[in-house]
Order: structure tokens, then C-alpha cells, then sequence
């Protein structure tokens, strides 16, 4: 009988060795700055903010979910799922008895530390510009071990093309259009610095609200007299009072009629920093076109 070389006989210890080794717990830190270790990729997932649902969804991965918020309802397959209340304060109980290998939060939710407490992993990501939804995507595909040929990179590409193809489909002439956009009464608006902002600018209006107020701050009425836009979008129904703030009246876009209304399904769509940003820049596009033109 045939001796084993030398050689073939460290090879044979060697893939042994590594068969027995246990495996690279896999670590991911969230926007908290907290770094979470997983035995493995979470197979049970509840998520409590809509951006986050929809990335599951998008990298191919929403059957891993158990539980969502009560604003999760895209894509259709998740109004089905359990529901654990609002984002900020969901129902501790509710997410315990789904058993969850991981919950996905925003940073402000107050349930992360009680969760963490009671021994369930906790993950806090909160996209609010477009590199943060990038970089979001990026995290969650490596903690559902999505490869990133089919996964976050892909996806990205996706929105990156279709904002381009949106921005290209406004006419030069409404380039520099002034655009106020309305996040709710208030009034709330999204400012240059936020998700919305940057859609804005990728599609040529100016922003009335400067960077320097922040993303989405409240404001004084009177700030969007003075500032005149020729264009008003609300990504909320009850702008069809929108004349009832003081001296409204008198703004351009008011006079003469240039309001885009968001539907239901259109506004939850432009609000969320998350896969579908290239279908909230068409539908602001659309909105530039129909009103501006």
C-alpha cells in the first residue's frame, strides 16, 4: 500500500482543522456606533421603520421577516405580516413573542436599550441623505449575506440611473425653478440638507430652504412668503388648507395654482430614505413638469 506524502498529509490535517473550526461570527456596527455579533445571518427579522422594511424587501430578503411597524406596508406582502406598533415606541411585548434574531430601528426609536436588555439583538440604522442609504444598504446586505453583485450594489445602481434618467426629463427651461416641499402642517419642510433636498437639486430646482436650517425644520409661515416659490410640493393631504397659513395667499405659487398634493401611496414613496428614491425623483420630476412647465 501506497505511503501519503508528507505534504498530503499536513493538507489532510489542515482541512480538518478547518472543518472542526467554529465559524466567524459575523459583526456589524449599527449608526449608534455599537458593533452586535451574530452566530449567523438572522434568519427571524422584525423591522420598525419603513426604510428598513423596504431595503429587506429589495435585497430579496423579506420572508426573513416577522414583524413590522404599523407604517411598513410596501411592498404589499408585508401588510400581512404582524404588526408591533409605531416606530418610536413599539410594544416590547409584541416584538418579545416573535422570537426575533435581530430588530431593526431608527436611532431615535426608544425601544433599542429595553430590547437590549431583555437579550434581543438590536440593530439602528437611519438613512437621511443619499450616501446614508447607500451605506445602509451596504450594512444590511452584509448582515443578510448578500453577495453585492445582486445585492446593494446592484440596487444602488438602480437608483443612481433612475434619478439620472429623472433629471434628464426636466426641460432645461424649469432649471432653477424655486421649489418649497412641505413634509406636514406645521409647517414642516425638507430643507437642502435632507434626502428629499438632494433630489431636489439632482433635478435642478433650488430649494427654498436652506442647508443651514437643517434637514426638516419647522418654520415661520411668513419665511416661505418672503422666499415666493414658483412651485409648492406637500407630501401630505391636508395641503388643500394651504392658503390658511397667514399671507399665503399672496405666494406665487398659490395664485397661480402651482401645488403638487401628494397621494397616499405617492407620499409614503418621497418621505422614506430607501430603495425607492429613483421612483420619489420621477415623481417629483413629474410634479416640476406638470406644474412648473
Amino acid at each position: 500500500m501506497k505511503r501519503a506524502t508528507p505534504g498530503a498529509a499536513l493538507f489532510f490535517v489542515l482541512l480538518c482543522v478547518a472543518a472542526l473550526a467554529p465559524a466567524r461570527a459575523l459583526e456589524l456596527t449599527d449608526d449608534r456606533g455599537v458593533t452586535t455579533a451574530f452566530s449567523r445571518s438572522p434568519q427571524r427579522i422584525v423591522s420598525v421603520l419603513p426604510s428598513l422594511t423596504e431595503s429587506v424587501c429589495e435585497l430579496g430578503q423579506c420572508q426573513r421577516l416577522v414583524g413590522v411597524d404599523r407604517y411598513s406596508n410596501y411592498p404589499a406582502s408585508v401588510r400581512g405580516l404582524p404588526v408591533v406598533g409605531e416606530g418610536i415606541g413599539p410594544s416590547i411585548e409584541a416584538i418579545v413573542a416573535l422570537k426575533p434574531d435581530v430588530v431593526l430601528l431608527a436611532v431615535s426609536s426608544r425601544a433599542g436599550q429595553r430590547l437590549e436588555s431583555l437579550g434581543i439583538k438590536v440593530v439602528a440604522l437611519e438613512p437621511r441623505s443619499h450616501a446614508d442609504v447607500r451605506r445602509v444598504l451596504k450594512k444590511l446586505g452584509a448582515l443578510l449575506e448578500v453577495p453585492d453583485a445582486v445585492g446593494a450594489d446592484r440596487l444602488w445602481r438602480a437608483i443612481e440611473d433612475g434619478v439620472s434618467a429623472a433629471a434628464q426629463s426636466v426641460p432645461a427651461r424649469l432649471q432653477g425653478t424655486r421649489v418649497y416641499f412641505e413634509v406636514s402642517r406645521g409647517p414642516y419642510a425638507a430643507g437642502e440638507a435632507s434626502f428629499i433636498g438632494e433630489t431636489l437639486a439632482r433635478l435642478g430646482v433650488k430649494n427654498i430652504i436652506p442647508a443651514a436650517l437643517g434637514p426638516f425644520p419647522r418654520i415661520n409661515p411668513e419665511f416661505v412668503v418672503r422666499a415666493n416659490p414658483a412651485l409648492i410640493m406637500a407630501g401630505h393631504s391636508s395641503m388643500q388648507a394651504i392658503a390658511s397659513y397667514p399671507g399665503w395667499s399672496a405666494i406665487k405659487a398659490v395664485r397661480e395654482q402651482r401645488i403638487c398634493v401628494l397621494a397616499a401611496d405617492e407620499s409614503d414613496v418621497v418621505v422614506r430614505a430607501g430603495p425607492r428614491m429613483a421612483e420619489a425623483a420621477r415623481i417629483m420630476a413629474r410634479c416640476i413638469v406638470d406644474k412648473a412647465g
